[in-house]
């Protein structure tokens, strides 16, 4: 998992989180809290790489691999 949040950044993911932060805090700030649950899902994405599936596409995992015996 710290290899998840500490590596692979892109700026996609980079803007995620400061958008997600940027909501979190302007909405806590102006006392809408309604504001902080929903600035948490693009700010959880972009710490935690959560695009696709949960991150799993991120990772390659996903992938659709053709098994050696399939014959067309």
């Amino acid at each position: 998992m710290l290899n998840r949040i500490f590596t692979r950044w892109t700026w996609i993911r980079a803007a995620y989180f400061l958008i997600g932060t940027w909501v979190i805090v302007q909405s806590a700030l102006e006392g809408e809290w309604i504001g902080v649950v929903l600035g948490t899902w693009p700010a959880a994405m972009g710490l935690f790489g959560l695009a696709c599936a949960g991150g799993n596409c991120a990772t390659g995992s996903c992938e659709v691999k053709p098994s050696a015996n399939h014959k067309q």
